[in-house]
């Protein structure tokens, strides 16, 4: 639990274990983790769990090095003046009040038109996850063999650093880049993302059950894409901007992101 008593997810704890091993390098072993834990993140945890997260994870120091089979590219800011140029991923958590469990929602959007291309619900997020909605992504933009892919940029988290998404971004030619640790900014489209998805979602409904979470927040996001409109891109709906540029109707000015 953080220090207001309100519970923090295996995930979340996971996440942040793979961003103080993978991110600066952390010659820690899981005693040392806890209290990076405790003073870092502000969580009440004790170090058996710890060992027991980092064990899950394959990260007690003999396994360490595991976690560094494909070269790391550390994101940096980029010019994007279109739309399948860079496109940010990360993992969301909600709270079923009903079960008393969490679930996840993973989400990749394309930086300039704003777009969630797809997207993963589930009571469990894992490395595969991750990689099914990345190829899913791909081929509901339409890119074959040959064409130019977007970069794609997370964080550290374990489902990103695994063994698994990195050999499907690397058979897929993609470029992924991952931010350093404790610098959302680097992603800020979707921690914007995430933000309204909490504001306008999740703090809306005391869930009872997954499959009431699944179908509200299912038709939220067909209305964030259709529907909703925003500021940045001419006042109109992320997919309707998406249709508008391809077809060379509307533009927006080049930015760093």
């Amino acid at each position: 639990m953080d220090k207001s008593g309100r519970k923090v997810s295996d995930e979340q704890i996971k996440e942040w274990l793979s961003e103080l091993v993978c991110g600066d390098g952390f010659p820690y072993g899981y005693r040392k983790l806890t209290v990076c834990l405790k003073e870092d993140y502000n969580i009440a945890i004790n170090h058996k769990k710890v060992y027991r997260l980092c064990d899950e994870m394959g990260i007690l120091r003999p396994q360490r090095r595991l976690l560094s089979r494909h070269p790391k590219h550390l994101a940096k800011m980029d010019t994007v003046d279109g739309s399948n140029q860079l496109w940010e991923m990360d993992i969301k958590y909600g709270y079923i009040s009903g079960t008393d469990e969490f679930f996840f929602q993973l989400s990749v959007i394309d930086v300039f038109d704003r777009s969630i291309i797809d997207y993963h619900l589930g009571l469990s997020c894992t490395a595969q996850d991750a990689c099914r909605v990345v190829k899913s992504a791909l081929a509901k933009r339409g890119f074959k063999n040959g064409m130019k892919l977007p970069k794609i940029r997370t964080d550290n988290g374990p489902q990103f650093v695994s063994k698994a998404f990195g050999d499907i971004v690397e058979e897929l030619g993609m470029v992924h880049e991952r931010i350093p640790v404790k610098t959302p900014n680097m992603n800020a489209h979707i921690e914007s993302f995430h933000a309204i998805l909490e504001d306008e979602c999740y703090s809306r409904y005391e869930f009872s059950s997954f499959m009431e979470a699944y179908a509200t927040i299912t038709e939220y996001m067909r209305y964030y894409n259709e529907r909703r409109r925003h500021g940045s891109i001419k006042y109109m709906a992320p997919n309707k901007f998406y249709e508008a540029f391809m077809s060379n109707t509307v533009n927006i000015k080049a930015f760093s992101a």
